[in-house]
């Protein structure tokens, strides 16, 4: 996995699979096998998934990357304890499927969980044939 520090400040995992390597050939099916990790996990709660390129190409006033042909996040949590007022700010969890003519950009931004990451990286490398 490729890491990067977004924007100065968001650390980002990303991997990006060419399309004849992964197990699924549409992104909802990539949603789908995600949601089934994280229905199967003892923690994790499923919340929803955003389609994030319906959108921002639905605003009158938008950006989206050439080459870009769908964007959606699966959103959920990993919350198992609230110590403080400061952990529930950093979450939910999202991972972000991105589709490109020839190749997926599967990514998150790190959690403070060494465990939650561990899991998120086992989840988006298993999409691999």
């Amino acid at each position: 996995m490729k890491e990067t520090i977004f924007k100065n400040k968001y650390p980002v995992l990303t991997l990006e699979f060419n399309k004849s390597e992964v197990k699924y050939s549409d992104i909802d099916s990539i949603i789908e096998y995600l949601k089934s990790k994280i229905d199967e996990h003892p923690v994790a709660t499923y919340i929803t998934i955003f389609d994030h390129f319906a959108h921002t190409s639905s605003l009158k006033e938008h950006n989206i990357e050439d080459g870009i042909k769908a964007v959606k996040n699966i959103i959920f949590c990993f919350g198992k304890e609230i110590p403080n007022a400061i952990a529930p700010a950093v979450r939910p969890r999202s991972i972000a499927v991105t589709e490109y003519e020839d190749r997926w950009a599967i990514g998150f931004m790190q959690a403070p969980n060494d465990n939650a990451n561990a899991s998120m990286i086992e989840w988006v490398k298993s999409l691999k044939k």
